[in-house]
């Protein structure tokens, strides 16, 4: 992806290139929320500038000048990312900040504890608003990106916030959920097999309950997380520290020959169902 050589190989000094961004430019889509947030600083940090996504002109400012704070490059842009104008324009303010576009992650979705329905009468403009939430504010802007990156020559890396509800079923309501995530592992690997020619990777990390302000009421109570917890083989809860290392990995050239692939950050969970 992007200018880093391929040919030569890597001296003692510098392995940890691979995992930097020097010069690329990364559009973060839920940049605002705990997930996205980080990712954002973490891809900063590494040294790609960064257009941040959010929906809260108030919020997406201040996560801008946090990471400007840490003398990282960054523009915000505001928008529902299931309405196609406003997908297109993250691709677009990009290009205009930065003449290019290497990196994108989608990190807007979740709701899932606002829609619990039991399967057999799940309301129909309940599965529409989760199946836009979490799969259409995925697609629109993947494929506005896809096409800056095909135009632009480099490749590219695309990295999808799927859940281990696109793997594991739930007896708790959850149908629009769980279908939206499924359907979101498997965009990845077509997405990743339709783009591979133009050396864009496309990969998903699916993580279990994240510690997070959006799930901040559900993990206070005491005895949902206990439970959970106790069927962690780690026996912990992840916090958005526990996301980085994968979605560096997956952002940049260390992950060259990876993609179509769904890694699972869970402490183990699915490993036991």
């Amino acid at each position: 992806m992007g200018d880093a050589a391929t040919d030569t190989p890597a001296s003692a000094d510098d392995e940890l290139h691979r995992f930097r961004l020097a010069g690329r430019v990364a559009i973060v889509t839920g940049g605002t929320g705990g997930i996205g947030s980080r990712i954002c600083q973490a891809l900063g940090r590494v040294g790609a500038s960064v257009v941040v996504h959010g929906r809260d002109e108030r919020r997406t400012g201040a996560v801008c000048d946090g990471l400007r704070a840490e003398g990282i490059a960054a523009v915000p842009v505001l928008g529902d990312l299931t309405r196609l104008t406003d997908a297109d324009r993250l691709a677009d303010a990009a290009l205009a900040a930065f003449s290019r576009v290497d990196v994108l992650v989608t990190t807007v979705g979740g709701g899932a504890g606002s829609a619990l329905y039991p399967a057999e009468s799940y309301p129909e403009d309940e599965w529409d608003r989760m199946l836009d939430l979490n799969l259409r504010a995925a697609l629109l802007p993947t494929q506005a990106a896809a096409r800056a990156m095909i135009t632009g020559g480099r490749g590219g890396r695309v990295l999808h916030l799927s859940s281990v509800r696109g793997q594991l079923g739930i007896d708790n309501g959850f149908s629009a959920y769980v279908a939206a995530k499924g359907a979101l592992d498997a965009l990845t690997r077509q997405q990743a097999t339709e783009w591979a020619k133009h050396g864009i990777t496309v990969n998903a990390i699916s993580p279990t309950f994240v510690a997070t302000e959006q799930t901040a009421e559900l993990l206070a109570d005491e005895d949902f997380r206990a439970g959970l917890e106790e069927r962690i083989p780690l026996h912990r809860i992840a916090d958005t520290d526990d996301i980085v290392g994968a979605a560096l990995l997956l952002c940049t050239d260390a992950s060259s020959f990876i993609t179509g692939q769904v890694l699972t950050l869970d402490g183990g969970l699915t490993a036991c169902q």
